[in-house]
């Protein structure tokens, strides 16, 4: 994979009522984003409530997102943390990636390094990678932000990372990203309600949470925008900005696991603590936004 455009979708680990991985909602959530136009998927992100998995069913979770694609979009997975010895670990003894197409890393939380720390985590991670790389940088989850410096150093130093997730909400610093990276450097937005106006500025797609339940629409806009039809990619844009609020208002995944039960595309609407389901409230109000066809 030279590289990662388009609209990725970011998928939900289903849980069903006993806190168990839910193969078949997975199953079935792969084919119905894979219907809605995507253009490739990614496991074990933040939405997946990778934290509370372990090693084990991190494994099943990949293996059931490969055995639904059946080999029609690339797969990215996200494999990151604050002990870069133990990251390269991971990268080593997963023998699931080989079925993989790329890796997202995301920024080391806690610890807070600093810009030479951040550059020399990732650096020692692409050297140890088997797969391309695409960097996650959300400073409002990980507590450190990656400055366009560090970005552009990497992108010129590391031919193996391919892009970034760009998830800081900072226009200035997406604008020096796209000024200082190198020319195939992926950047992508982080963030479903910045998608069109980054896109703007040219950002090449989206690393999205809402296009678990709304694919087709998401997809649309990134192709609209990708092709300067704006007018098409405004109105997906506004149409759906209210949902996209609302998705997010009482954290992530919980409003998108909410959206994909109450439109029959997961069985049960279950979060692993310390996350919770949305309130009542939230949830009807999601079911107003929704706008199911």
């Amino acid at each position: 994979m030279d590289r990662l455009i388009g609209t990725g979708v970011a998928l939900v680990t289903p849980f069903d009522e006993q806190q168990r991985i839910d193969r078949e909602s997975l199953y079935r959530l792969v084919n119905y984003v894979i219907d809605g136009g995507v253009d490739f998927l990614v496991a074990l992100g933040t939405t997946a409530e990778t934290a509370t998995l372990s090693a084990d069913e991190r494994a099943v979770v990949v293996h059931t997102i490969l055995e639904a694609n059946q080999g029609r979009l690339p797969v990215i997975a996200g494999i990151g943390g604050n002990n870069t010895a133990e990251v390269i670990r991971e990268l080593q003894a997963a023998t699931w990636l080989k079925d993989c197409q790329g890796i997202l890393s995301i920024t080391p939380c806690y610890n807070k390094p600093a810009q030479r720390g951040l550059y020399e985590h990732f650096k020692a991670i692409a050297a140890a990678s088997p797969l391309p790389l695409c960097l996650y940088n959300v400073p409002g989850r990980s507590g450190v932000n990656m400055e366009a410096e560090t970005v552009a150093a990497l992108s010129h130093d590391c031919p193996n990372i391919i892009a970034v997730k760009e998830a800081s909400g900072r226009f200035d610093q997406a604008t020096a990203i796209l000024k200082s990276k190198r020319a195939d450097f992926a950047a992508l937005s982080g963030e479903d309600a910045l998608l069109l106006p980054l896109m703007s500025l040219g950002f090449e797609g989206v690393i999205s949470v809402i296009a678990n339940v709304l694919p087709n629409d998401y997809a649309c806009l990134v192709k609209s925008a990708l092709q300067g039809d704006y007018p098409t990619a405004r109105r997906i844009h506004l149409d759906r900005a209210e949902l996209c609020k609302a998705l997010f208002e009482e954290g992530n995944p919980a409003g998108i696991k909410a959206a994909l039960h109450a439109a029959g595309i997961i069985r049960h609407n279950t979060l692993r603590l310390p996350l919770t389901p949305v309130s009542d409230a939230l949830y009807d109000k999601i079911i107003g936004l929704l706008k199911l066809h």
